[in-house]
């Protein structure tokens, strides 16, 4: 059921709600990947309801639902997506004794390290997690990523006044700062940990102990396990689980984005057999 949540700063993001079918069993936030509609998710969204789950997708803002009337002139923070986005769907979704959960995809990963609210959520689940530098990339996939990032992406932001991703068919168009930010993190080995500017972000995620599972396709280009790795060490105190997915175990081509298409059912359903085996309350800190 489409509706929408008001962020602390008073931001209105676009978010669906798909209620438990039969017994609820607990809660569940999607939280999605760069420039990817909340729309891709309803799949999965409809499976963990059937399970028991009440479910929630959302639209960061500027993206989807929660996109302004023009991306023009629009300012925001890539952080934001987390610190302010991601924080109102578990203040929204928490608060009783059922257990929230979130499945994280890409930057999902990076949003739940942001997020203020953190202990609300009893596990967490992340698929294609990475730290986005070309470096950990096959060298095919990385002189194609440096060419977006150095030759294609610079004139065409200049041009529109916003990075007109939908243009190249990959997904939603996105806000000025949010591409000049992931641009820019995507520069460093560790993504933001490498940034001499972001001094103190390595404290805020080293305060998670929700406990993590990274699954990682071995044929996803942009998120390959050390990528994964790399990044997690920002995690330092959360008790991880990483798990390398070969794609011919699980029905082919997995890639960045088939975690969630239909051929990935067999996975969702890993992702509650995992949840069920987690305690059903967060610990303390």
């Amino acid at each position: 059921m489409p509706s929408t949540l008001t962020a602390a700063d008073g931001y209105t993001l676009g978010v669906t709600r798909y209620p438990a079918s039969g017994i609820l069993r607990g809660r569940l936030i999607v939280a999605g990947a760069t420039a990817v509609p909340q729309g891709f998710y309803r799949r999965f969204a409809l499976y963990t309801s059937a399970q028991g789950f009440e479910t929630l997708t959302l639209d960061y803002r500027g993206i989807g639902l929660s996109r302004p009337a023009s991306l023009k002139g629009f300012r925001m923070n890539l952080l934001d997506w987390g610190r302010l986005d991601l924080a109102a769907a578990v203040e929204a979704m928490g608060g009783d004794d059922l257990p929230l959960y979130i499945v994280g995809h890409s930057y999902g990963g990076h949003g739940f390290g942001l997020l203020p609210n953190h202990q609300a959520v009893s596990g967490f689940y992340g698929f294609g997690v990475g730290a986005g530098w070309h470096g950990h990339m096959p060298l095919a996939e990385r002189l194609k990523v440096l060419a977006m990032w150095r030759l294609v992406l610079p004139p065409l932001t200049y041009w529109k006044g916003y990075c007109p991703w939908k243009m190249l068919g990959l997904g939603e168009d996105l806000p000025l700062d949010v591409y000049r930010q992931w641009r820019h993190w995507c520069g460093f080995p560790r993504y933001f940990f490498d940034d001499p500017a972001m001094h103190g972000i390595e404290e805020q995620f080293a305060a998670v102990r929700t406990p993590i599972l990274a699954a990682n396709a071995l044929d996803d280009l942009w998120a390959m396990p050390r990528s994964r790795d790399a990044f997690l060490e920002g995690y330092s105190s959360a008790p991880i689980t990483r798990l390398d997915l070969d794609p011919a175990q699980w029905g082919g081509q997995i890639g960045h984005m088939g975690y969630f298409r239909a051929a990935a059912e067999p996975l969702w359903q890993e992702v509650l057999k995992w949840f069920a085996s987690l305690p059903p309350r967060p610990a303390l800190p």
